[in-house]
């Protein structure tokens, strides 16, 4: 490690997001490693984030926090209540005690859910037929009242203050893949005629008043990132134009540390990962329908191979629009290419773990997302 950090000094410096400072600039993406049975986080998660801080990372971000239980996607996803509080603290103080950060990533779903949901129809910024909700027979979405933005609104705020109690550093709010507020981000899934509909300005309207509670609910104690979709990657999504428009949003909204990403988990899968979904992974898949599924995508699209860095000419946009920082995921495969630009001094997520997908037979898959 000493010889890395004489060729790389300024990736292993101290970084400020906001109220927060880390010991250096590498940071453990959100990941869905299915390790909390019943919503509550298991001894094996904790384990699993202490590993990282030992391991040097500076930030490491636990994935999917559901602010509320019609906001799992699925089954095995950490639900932040009462209930699941203790056992997040165990795992700050695990991070911590190794001399790590550690995040929340707090998110709703909407209508991307595999759980049959037995209240009704999942939520999204517009009704009608919900295609991702096959799997799991929620045929159809409906479009969010008034009353259930304010809701959900105060959901995420009541979770970031959870999160604030449970000891975390900071919390990312998920903005991205097609979940909830990415719902209203995006025209593929935003059909209103309201305030909250047409425009990028409208679409980011719910977006906003979300991240404003969760700055007001954490005060100054947490950093607050926002996670999101630089380009959909989908005829008829946000551009990177208008991902670039999104970040000056989310800046003046006050968000200190924006995540990039891009794709749709429902829509283009391929563009999150930069290449098509590897064919060894479905062997490890258990689930018919997901098995089948896979099988499908792999008979219609066009295969995808990857590319080094596939997103950094669209985060470079991004970055040369907003003055906070920017970290960029899911882009290098190749260990010189990391140190290339770590040497250019930019924060840097390469950390991408070998998860267990739920559903699968319980092998690692290298290329989870979140």
């Amino acid at each position: 490690m000493a010889g890395i950090e004489q060729q790389l000094p300024q990736a292993f410096s101290p970084f400020t997001i906001g109220p927060l400072t880390l010991r250096n600039r590498f940071i453990k993406a959100a990941t869905n490693e299915g390790m909390s049975p019943d919503g509550v986080p298991s001894r094996q998660l904790v384990r699993f984030h202490a590993g990282m801080a030992a391991g040097g990372v500076g930030l490491t971000t636990v994935a999917y926090c559901a602010v509320s239980s019609d906001g799992c996607t699925l089954p095995n996803q950490i639900l932040l209540d009462s209930a699941t509080l203790p056992h997040l603290r165990a795992l700050t103080d695990a991070v911590h005690a190794e001399g790590g950060a550690v995040s929340a990533q707090i998110t709703h779903g909407g209508c991307f859910t595999f759980t049959k949901r037995p209240e009704g129809r999942p939520l999204s910024a517009s009704g009608g037929f919900n295609k991702i909700g096959l799997m799991s027979g929620q045929y159809l979405k409906r479009e969010m009242s008034l009353a259930d933005m304010r809701r959900v609104a105060a959901d995420f705020a009541a979770g970031a203050r959870l999160a604030r109690e449970a000891g975390f550093d900071a919390v990312e709010i998920h903005m991205g893949h097609g979940y909830l507020l990415s719902q209203f981000i995006s025209p593929l899934y935003n059909k209103r005629r309201d305030e909250y509909g047409g425009s990028l300005a409208n679409r980011m309207r719910f977006p906003r008043q979300v991240l404003r509670q969760v700055l007001e609910a954490v005060g100054e104690e947490l950093a607050v990132i926002c996670k999101y979709s630089i380009t959909d990657g989908v005829r008829g999504g946000n551009s990177i134009e208008d991902g670039v428009a999104i970040a000056r949003e989310l800046e003046a909204e006050g968000a200190h540390l924006l995540v990039l990403s891009a794709g749709m988990n429902a829509e283009s899968i391929t563009t999150m990962f930069g290449s098509s979904f590897p064919p060894e992974n479905r062997s490890v898949v258990t689930n018919p329908v997901m098995k089948a599924a896979m099988f499908v995508q792999s008979l219609v699209e066009k295969p995808i191979l990857f590319r080094e860095l596939y997103l950094l000419e669209h985060a470079r946009k991004v970055r040369a629009a907003v003055d906070i920082p920017s970290s960029l995921l899911n882009a290098r495969r190749r260990p010189n290419l990391r140190k290339r630009r770590l040497r250019r001094q930019k924060p840097c997520a390469p950390c991408r773990a070998e998860v267990t997908i739920p559903g699968s037979s319980g092998k690692a898959v290298r290329r989870a997302n979140c």
